[in-house]
């Protein structure tokens, strides 16, 4: 399964990734149009966590026991058997926002463009790599398989 690991100690809370998470869900995927261009901004999966000098990108991070998905009233979380990743359905959700409470990293937000629906990182599973993790400068963000995360830890 694929995770994105995120490493506090290189992070400088640049927020790289929130802007290249931003244009990857936005309608054009250029980064002017997205921000100068669009009615409507996507809502970036990934945020920066900061407090003082520490900071983090903080995104879902595909729990075992994925409490977001046990507690979706209408099957719009669900777990992908074929990416091992918990993913979203936005057509189901209804906005009962019960994956927001239930999440325990804080990972699911509001998508606030008016669709009244969750938004969560996807891992951006058209890409070969995620935007966040693309476009890190400091690899603060990396992607690993199960099998490797015993390595960078």
């Amino acid at each position: 399964m694929r995770r994105v690991i995120a490493k506090e100690e290189v992070c400088i809370g640049c927020r790289l990734c929130e802007i290249w998470c931003q244009v990857q869900h936005s309608d054009t995927k250029d980064i002017i149009k997205a921000f100068k261009k669009e009615d409507k901004q996507a809502v970036p999966r990934v945020h920066v966590e900061e407090e003082g000098a520490r900071s983090f990108g903080l995104q879902c991070r595909n729990c075992e026991e994925p409490y977001c998905v046990y507690s979706c009233i209408s099957g719009a979380m669900y777990y992908d058997e074929e990416t091992g990743t918990v993913q979203h359905d936005p057509e189901k959700c209804v906005g009962c926002w019960t994956c927001i409470m239930a999440c325990h990293r804080g990972a699911i937000l509001r998508d606030e463009r008016g669709e009244r629906v969750a938004a969560k990182c996807d891992m951006c599973t058209e890409l070969e790599v995620p935007a966040c993790v693309a476009h890190c400068p400091n690899e603060a963000l990396i992607l690993v398989e199960d099998d490797q995360e015993e390595e960078t830890e």
